[in-house]
């Protein structure tokens, strides 16, 4: 899988972004919700980069990772 930037949400839940593909992020309540609905966002993505004939970036560690406890 490829590293993801998992973000509590003030109100509640999770944003999930991918910092090796610009674009691509999703969102949960709990935060196995939201790994499970980025792995699907980020399949979805590139499926849609190849279909379009975009290449596809190798995975790159993030930045930074944030953790919230």
């Amino acid at each position: 899988m490829r590293q993801v930037l998992l973000i509590p949400d003030e109100t509640g839940g999770f944003t999930v972004e991918v910092p090796s593909l610009p674009g691509c992020f999703s969102q949960g309540d709990t935060h196995e919700e939201a790994l499970t609905n980025i792995q699907e966002a980020i399949a979805l993505h590139i499926e849609s980069m190849i279909a379009h004939g975009e290449e596809v970036p190798n995975d790159v560690p993030a930045p930074i990772e944030v953790r919230i406890a």
